[in-house]
């Protein structure tokens, strides 16, 4: 029994390799941005909307696309998604233009939000119920090794054979992980949510609930507190720590390992106990901040933050994702799908307001105040919002046959 129960299933290790290829698509453009200006003959400006139209796609996709297909399987919808992805990077590595280019970002982009979304409802029902926020884990570590090795290694790959290489390279890993899904996700059975919950319909009545949109709530501002100081983080390790510009890659990996840690380790406590590992996770991130901001001049205290931020700052996804998907959990797809979108739309307000503060010459610590700021307010919502789930009737915790369907 041991055995069967610690074994790892097959179809997390191909949505895993999914989301490497997502992290890989997302982040590696940032470092290859310079050679696309470049080759295209466009601005830096113009550049950058590789990076925040991506984003803007992720949060539109994450929704819109995951109602689109709440009444089919779940295993089809992911090939197709896969597909999708497959034929962003492919459009993207054979664009002769930018606007071609863009459109290639856009396509990869649209179907972000919806695989993850999908996949953490399969990878909860590929797994007893005890083990559902690690298995989820397990397919958002894809998404952290992308930034530790992934992005280096294609940062190189760009820089010695051209940025096409890269994306070549990635279109590489969509065909893989299509390959994966095809061959080890199960997908017997009916139609999921349209047998559970009522198609979209069923899936829209979860927003009915307060505990969904208090989720929705922590995570843009939780995840967000994190991403706010992040974004501006190479200025803050060379203008106020004092490192050179050329050990920033290098102290970036030491943030990717926090990450990759804190996933892992978040979705195992999650599985233990949900509330008070968002809550305890929330408060030492808020924290780590804090120290952080007030130690940023020093290079040794430097490097030990980078890891803890990346280590609690990650390790609140699982159980954020989780806590949504059991508060939705008769119909809980289209739920999952807008967190995905609640964890960018986070990003695009931390890092906004963190360029608010460094416009306003509060200078390079200012982000990191501001994302403790950002996470000290999303840690007050998730009081709020278990005091009320403590005073309701309600039991959130889905039956064993809830998440049965997931990978169907």
């Amino acid at each position: 029994m041991a055995p069967r129960t610690s074994a790892l299933p097959g179809g997390l290790l191909a949505l895993a390799i999914g989301a490497f290829g997502i992290g890989l698509t997302e982040f590696v453009i940032m470092g290859l941005l310079p050679q696309v200006a470049a080759d295209f003959a466009v601005s830096e400006s113009v550049a950058g909307w590789l990076i925040s139209g991506y984003a803007l796609s992720v949060a539109v996709g994450g929704v819109a696309l995951t109602a689109a297909v709440t009444r089919l399987r779940r295993k089809p919808v992911l090939l197709g998604l896969m597909v999708l992805f497959i034929a962003g990077n492919l459009l993207s590595a054979l664009s002769g233009d930018y606007a071609t280019m863009l459109a290639g970002r856009i396509v990869a982009a649209l179907r972000h939000g919806a695989f993850f979304g999908i996949g953490a409802v399969v990878a909860a029902g590929l797994v007893p119920p005890a083990r559902r926020a690690g298995a989820i884990a397990m397919m958002f570590a894809g998404l952290t090794v992308a930034n530790v090795l992934g992005v280096p290694f294609g940062t190189f790959l760009g820089q010695h054979f051209g940025w096409r290489s890269t994306f070549w390279a990635i279109t590489g890993i969509g065909v893989l992980a299509l390959a994966g899904l095809a061959l080890l996700v199960p997908g017997r059975g009916p139609a999921t949510d349209a047998a559970t919950g009522g198609g979209l319909r069923g899936e829209l009545r979860a927003f009915t609930r307060a505990q969904v949109w208090f989720s929705l709530v922590v995570t843009v501002l939780g995840f967000g507190g994190m991403f706010g100081a992040f974004t501006y983080i190479a200025y803050t390790l060379t203008e106020v720590s004092g490192f050179a510009t050329g050990t920033v890659p290098w102290l970036l990996v030491l943030f990717g390992v926090g990450l990759f840690a804190g996933n892992l380790a978040g979705g195992r406590a999650a599985d233990r106990s949900l509330s008070t590992t968002l809550v305890t996770v929330l408060a030492v991130l808020t924290l780590v901040l804090v120290g952080f901001a007030l130690t940023a001049a020093s290079p040794a205290l430097t490097v030990v933050a980078l890891v803890l931020m990346g280590a609690f700052g990650f390790a609140t996804v699982p159980p954020l994702q989780m806590r949504i998907m059991r508060y939705a959990h008769e119909a809980p797809t289209l739920a999952s799908g807008a967190n995905i979108a609640a964890f960018n739309l986070g990003n695009a307000l931390g890092a906004w307001i963190g360029g608010l503060t460094i416009g306003a010459g509060l200078g390079f610590t200012a982000p990191i105040w501001a994302g403790a700021a950002l996470t000290l307010l999303g840690l007050a919502v998730l009081l709020v919002a278990e005091r009320a789930a403590r005073h309701t009737r309600h039991d959130p915790t889905p039956a064993p046959r809830d998440l049965a369907g997931a990978t169907r």
